[in-house]
């Protein structure tokens, strides 16, 4: 029997009323019974199937007929029931937020991503504002619409809105409205083009001093002013080739997120970096501070890896200390990781730059960094290797006072059959 009613549940109240009908007309007048017949035909019609009642006809092949209409209507009550639990399952699965509207634009469902992007204070307000302006476009103009906000806070907020209207080919459904935090995304955007600008800077600034000095030097015949340009020509020439060598360890880095896996000693990786830098801390007249550390303290990970992260520390607190200081360095056991300080009492780190020190040619003070030979990439070679070895860094600063870098390491495991 085929089923022509729009609703399911409006034709299962349909078949309990006929037999209600059915019962009465048990004790109806022979014309109430042909009334009746009459009735039940015009209802069976609207079933979709014509019964052909007469007064001849037994009731009980009438009421056959009705319970198979029940069943089906009931099973397409369950069928459909059962499609909309799973499309709205796999909708609030989505990672993308997602609204369904009516046809004049009214909200009638919001998956679970979206209620949790729009779920902020501060962020309720100018989503639901951006939605009703992408929904009256989309509509007004028949087609997609798209808008993004930004929405500033303690973490700065990026979502994209697309509009799309949904039709059967002859009539309008509805809208669906996908959002889409795309902070990320924009955050990665904006490295990108800051990491090019600035690439292209630390370069060129040498590159033009070379050809300066170069072209100066052609014509110079004073054997002083030769030897001055030469020297100035090596500075540039080593900063040039500093900045490109940060450059390749930070990419090799960036790739190697499993790193080679042997067991390092922290303390032999620590006294070699302290040794690396010891002429540089003398002819600054600073003094390196480290306690001999009766425990060997082993991780697992790169080797070279670890040597570049802890050097880089120890320059970074030598160039930032004044003549007669004293860089300390500490290595500790707390509980299952080892944790190495490298405390300076140098010129310290403005709060407000304590987020950023970290990114790629960051630089708090420019013009001092580039003085000492600084890249600006040291921090950020140093944050992707502790990241690599599944550990953590974190910075304690005050301007004047000094600055203290803290890196935490998963110790190796003796147990730990999977090192290599």
């Amino acid at each position: 029997m085929k089923v022509t009613l729009s609703s399911p549940e409006l034709i299962a109240a349909i078949i309990v009323f006929v037999g209600l009908l059915i019962s009465v007309g048990l004790i109806f007048s022979k014309s109430g019974k042909k009334e009746l017949m009459q009735r039940l035909s015009a209802l069976s019609s609207r079933l979709g199937e014509d019964i052909h009642l007469n007064e001849k006809s037994h009731l009980d092949a009438v009421l056959t007929k009705l319970e198979i209409a029940t069943d089906q209507a009931a099973a397409a009550v369950s069928e459909i029931s059962s499609d909309a639990i799973r499309m709205k399952r796999t909708l609030d699965r989505l990672p993308q937020g997602i609204l369904l509207c009516d046809e004049t634009g009214d909200i009638l469902f919001k998956n679970v991503a979206a209620i949790k992007l729009l779920s902020s204070n501060s962020t309720e307000l100018v989503a639901a504002n951006a939605i009703d302006e992408v929904i009256k476009t989309s509509i007004t103009n028949m087609g997609t619409a798209e808008k993004s906000i930004e929405i500033f806070g303690e973490n700065r907020l990026t979502i994209a809105f697309k509009c799309m209207p949904v039709d059967d080919g002859q009539r309008s459904l509805g809208y669906v409205v996908v959002l889409e935090n795309t902070s990320d995304k924009k955050k990665l955007e904006d490295i990108r083009r800051d990491f090019v600008a600035n690439v292209s800077h630390e370069l060129k600034t040498p590159m033009s001093a070379l050809g300066l000095l170069a072209e100066t030097l052609v014509d110079e015949t004073s054997p002083e002013v030769i030897k001055r340009l030469t020297e100035r020509i090596q500075v540039e020439a080593f900063r040039a080739s500093r900045t490109i060598d940060d450059l390749l360890d930070l990419s090799r880095i960036e790739a190697e997120q499993a790193p080679q896996r042997e067991i390092v000693t922290l303390n032999h990786t620590l006294a070699d970096s302290i040794e690396r830098n010891k002429s540089s801390a003398t002819n600054r007249g600073i003094e390196i501070k480290y306690d001999e550390w009766a425990e060997d303290l082993t991780v697992l990970g790169d080797r070279r890896q670890l040597a570049s992260a802890v050097s880089n520390l120890i320059e970074n607190a030598i160039k930032y200390s004044d003549t007669g200081s004293v860089v300390q360095i500490n290595l500790v056991r707390q509980e299952t990781d080892g944790v190495v300080d490298v405390i300076d009492s140098g010129i310290g780190i403005p709060e407000k730059d304590l987020q950023r020190i970290f990114e790629r040619f960051y630089r708090v003070d420019q013009a001092r960094s580039r003085e000492s030979g600084g890249t600006g990439l040291g921090l950020s070679i140093v944050r992707h290797v502790v990241h690599n070895h599944n550990g953590n860094i974190s910075v304690k600063s005050m301007e004047g006072v000094g600055t203290t870098f803290t890196v935490t390491l998963p110790l190796f495991n003796s147990n730990d059959t999977s090192a290599t």
